[in-house]
């Protein structure tokens, strides 16, 4: 990345990282409903959720869909349907802050008359307290071998293939936070983000905080995702605030 930023001209002539940084905030949308639903205007972030990404393979027997009798068949997407139940049971199993989800699914021979081979699929939990995250990776490798077994099919492969750690925002950068959405009258609560922030890499460093506005619907990612001008004129006042607050300190 230096080499093409360079012969892009872009590398500029400071060199990276070094500098102290007193604090910092962020202010995106919540990316989810909760504060829309609730009729809340600003989330105070108080911790970011831990994230643990897999990668699985089941193997089977492909074979016709037609002769071959139920009882002797080894479907792989049986098997993965099974963890697919098993990721959102565990989803529930530790609410409220818990995620999980499967999101991606490639079944081999993807034909609709041959019973699957093979099937990949990933799987993404998130909690914002580490050990209840090491308990759904638990219960997640655990039901994987038993749905395998169930189904007669293989565990090729099963990879985490990527581990994020919670992340408790600074006490005072939060307090901040709250204290902008109390000096305007904002309706507020405590909450944790469900995604990953540049906020989250800046707390490595720094103490860092982040402010929550609404979003329609909930819908992020998406070409529809909105905010009401009230809502971000809310956001804005409040990370102003806190960010002359923490510049007296």
């Amino acid at each position: 990345m230096g080499e093409e930023l360079a012969r892009i001209g872009y590398a500029g002539d400071q060199p990276v990282g070094g500098r102290a940084i007193h604090a910092a905030f962020e202010l995106p949308i919540e990316q989810g409903p909760i504060l829309e639903a609730e009729g809340t205007t600003i989330g105070v972030v108080h911790a970011a959720q831990g994230q643990r990404w897999y990668e699985v393979v089941f193997t089977g027997q492909e074979s016709h869909a037609g002769p071959t009798p139920m009882p002797r068949r080894r479907d792989a997407l049986l098997g993965a349907a099974k963890v697919i139940q098993l990721v959102n049971a565990i989803g529930h199993k530790y609410a409220p802050y818990a995620c999980a989800t499967v999101g991606m699914l490639q079944v081999h021979p993807n034909s609709r008359n041959v019973i699957p081979g093979r099937v990949f699929f990933t799987v993404d939990i998130r909690h914002p307290e580490d050990a209840v995250l090491s308990q759904m990776d638990a219960d997640l490798r655990a039901g994987i071998a038993v749905a395998a077994r169930e189904a007669a099919v293989e565990v090729t492969s099963l990879e985490q293939i990527f581990y994020y750690a919670p992340v408790a925002f600074d006490a005072d950068c939060v307090a901040s936070v709250r204290a902008g959405a109390q000096k305007f009258g904002y309706s507020h609560r405590d909450i944790v983000s469900g995604a990953g922030h540049d906020a989250c890499y800046l707390a490595k460093v720094a103490p860092t905080s982040m402010v929550f506005v609404p979003c329609i619907g909930g819908i992020s990612h998406n070409e529809i995702e909105d905010a009401t001008p009230e809502w971000i004129e809310a956001g804005a006042n409040v990370l102003l605030h806190a960010m002359l607050e923490r510049a007296q300190s």
